[in-house]
């Protein structure tokens, strides 16, 4: 028996597929039959040896995922073999001991598992699920494999972002300004729509402007003239609320010269490599009084709020995928984001 796999074994080496053993079930996980996944820019940094986690190679990247339960280990007492589900990319260890988890804040669990940066990720026909009680969602009727793959990591994040009361809590008729419309920003555009707040999308990319503006912000900008467009859509009072969805040390700091006194910033892009250690302008947040926030993922806990969006209509995550791909594609959608930062949405990969 063996599945089937794209996997890379050296960083930057081009991903083929390969027959690989099916993943073992473990006591209290599951094992899912993936059949959507996202290729996401994380994915990209990992395969790039950014990430730390990736300790082993050849790796089977992947970590935005839906499928189906294929098998099922000891103690799992909610999951059935076929029930239709979604994992977050950050999986709390769920012991008792553990503050995070006890806290539903299993994205922050100092143990967490990461399919596609801990282990084995959901590129492949099967891929295993640690503590599942703890970290599985089941899928809503009428939300697509496709749908869900997008829900993973991006749209996750920011909707925890934006919605929590321990994170941006982003209120009707705020004025927010999304620093990068890739996978991330997008998701931020819609959901800070849906909260009825007002949107300024900053991208270099005309495209990806366009698709912000499709998904109601009011006002888009380049990148080297943001401030002075977030200066005349606010009166010169600046942003409520600020997003930095890119992972750029210079963007990091344009995010927070961007607010109002008071004002809250989330840095949701990932910092790696040379950009890992930003200059922030501290005098401007001590003066104004700004809240700089970060923000990692979304345990499974808090999904049944963001899917009751996603089932009543104010949530339409399937508007976010710009391309649906076969399984044989991800290795040249992996390698365009060398040279793009990312299409304007979302590329995720059924079979």
């Amino acid at each position: 028996m063996g599945m089937k796999a794209m996997v890379y074994g050296a960083f930057g080496e081009r991903l083929r597929e390969m027959v690989m053993p099916d993943p073992a079930v473990l006591d209290g996980g599951v094992v899912i039959r993936v059949r959507a996944a996202g290729v996401c820019r994380s994915d990209w940094h990992a395969w790039q040896g950014h990430d730390p986690d990736i300790k082993v190679l050849p790796h089977v990247p992947g970590h935005e995922f839906a499928g189906e339960i294929a098998a099922v280990g000891r103690g799992v007492r909610q999951w059935r073999a076929g029930d239709l589900v979604t994992v977050p990319f950050a999986c709390g260890c769920g012991g008792e001991a553990c503050e995070e988890c006890a806290a539903g804040q299993a994205q922050v669990c100092p143990r967490q598992y990461q399919p596609g940066f801990s282990g084995a990720g959901a590129f492949a026909e099967l891929v295993a699920v640690p503590s599942a009680d703890f970290n599985v969602v089941r899928l809503p009727e009428g939300v697509s494999f496709a749908a869900a793959a997008a829900l993973g990591c991006r749209f996750a994040t920011a909707f925890r972002a934006l919605v929590h009361g321990d994170q941006a809590a982003v209120k009707s008729g705020e004025q927010l300004v999304v620093f990068g419309c890739g996978g991330v920003g997008l998701s931020v555009v819609m959901i800070a729509v849906a909260l009825g707040a007002r949107v300024l999308a900053v991208d270099p990319r005309e495209d990806a402007r366009e698709k912000a503006k499709g998904l109601g912000a009011e006002m888009v900008s380049g990148v080297d003239e943001a401030l002075e467009a977030v200066r005349v859509w606010t009166g010169g009072r600046g942003a409520e609320v600020a997003v930095e969805a890119v992972g750029r040390a210079e963007v990091c700091a344009l995010a927070v010269r961007s607010l109002r006194p008071r004002g809250r910033m989330v840095q949701i892009g990932l910092l790696l490599g040379k950009h890992a250690d930003p200059v922030v302008p501290m005098g401007l947040v001590i003066a104004r009084e700004l809240r700089i926030i970060g923000s990692h993922g979304m345990a499974a806990a808090a999904y049944p709020e963001m899917l009751a969006m996603v089932g009543d209509g104010r949530l339409r995550p399937e508007r976010l995928m710009g391309r649906v791909i076969g399984f044989g594609e991800i290795p040249g959608a992996l390698e365009a984001m060398t040279t793009n930062e990312g299409a304007a949405g979302a590329v995720v990969a059924a079979w």
